[in-house]
């Protein structure tokens, strides 16, 4: 049986997981990134600018699979779609392959009183970020065997974002908050190269959404500092159904944020 080529499009948090994932497989992995890469055993590195273009004549112009999961290096509408639209475009003019697999995020949702989103819940982006990801999803939508995730926010090793607020706040809000592990991430995509028979559109997130207060509140007790009063404001954010991922035969090892946070070599945690 011949290896399998996986073209890792942004080899970053995500897309390194993966990757390293792939090579344990025994696929063939060229991992892209705008860097210069330490050598790895089972991967490839290259040197490649998604957002300008630069270095993409090095791919192989008929990988079994391509997964676009880069990062943007700032935060404005410019560099998102010189990424996320052109970028992507780029990689798909550059390849021929039977799956590819664009990493997007729940941003492309408006919902924010609490509703319930899954995969069937029309996407109405209220910010750039979302609207330039939902663009880059129409891109894809014309690729036959075209796959997109839409995960929730990430958390993980080197992510600690959420701690520090946990640590700095004074009130907390009735906001209703998905995430999932980097792990899990990865791991998902990693199934979906897998799966012979597969819809268009997936959204990942762990299995229990949360409010605020509770994940706050919680990491605060484990450093030994009192709760957080809950600011009496209306119900905002939104929950995400995994259900359609979940029904492929993928499940997140980190069901919930206890599970995720326990994990890590965090201060406190």
């Amino acid at each position: 049986m011949s290896r399998r080529s996986v073209v890792i499009a942004g080899a970053g948090d995500v897309g390194g997981r993966l990757a390293a994932l792939c090579a344990g497989r025994g696929d063939y992995v060229i991992a892209l990134r705008r860097r210069e890469q330490p050598p790895s055993a089972g991967i490839r590195g290259l040197r490649v600018d998604l957002a300008g273009g630069e270095g993409l004549a090095q791919l192989p112009r008929r990988p079994d699979a391509v997964v676009f999961c880069a990062a943007p290096d700032a935060r404005d509408e410019p560099a998102y779609r010189r990424l996320f639209v052109d970028g992507l475009r780029r990689v798909l003019d550059a390849v021929d392959t039977p799956r590819v697999i664009f990493v997007s995020s729940t941003a492309v949702y408006g919902e924010d009183a609490g509703e319930w989103i899954d995969e069937l819940t029309p996407a109405m982006p209220p910010a750039f970020n979302g609207r330039v990801l939902l663009d880059a999803e129409h891109e894809l939508g014309a690729h036959p065997g075209g796959i997109v995730l839409r995960l929730s926010g990430l958390y993980g090793p080197g992510r600690t974002m959420l701690l520090r607020r946990a640590r700095e706040a004074t009130i907390a809000r009735p906001h209703w908050s998905n995430r999932v592990h980097v792990d899990d991430a990865a791991a998902a995509l990693a199934h979906l190269l897998e799966l012979r028979d597969s819809a268009t559109c997936y959204l990942g997130s762990d299995d229990r959404p949360t409010q605020e207060p509770e994940i706050l509140n919680w990491l605060r007790a484990r450093e030994g500092l009192p709760p957080l009063s809950v600011a009496d404001a209306a119900e905002s954010g939104r929950r995400v159904r995994n259900r359609r991922l979940r029904d492929t035969g993928w499940a997140p090892q980190h069901s919930d944020f206890r599970s995720g946070y326990l994990s890590l070599s965090l201060p406190g945690v």
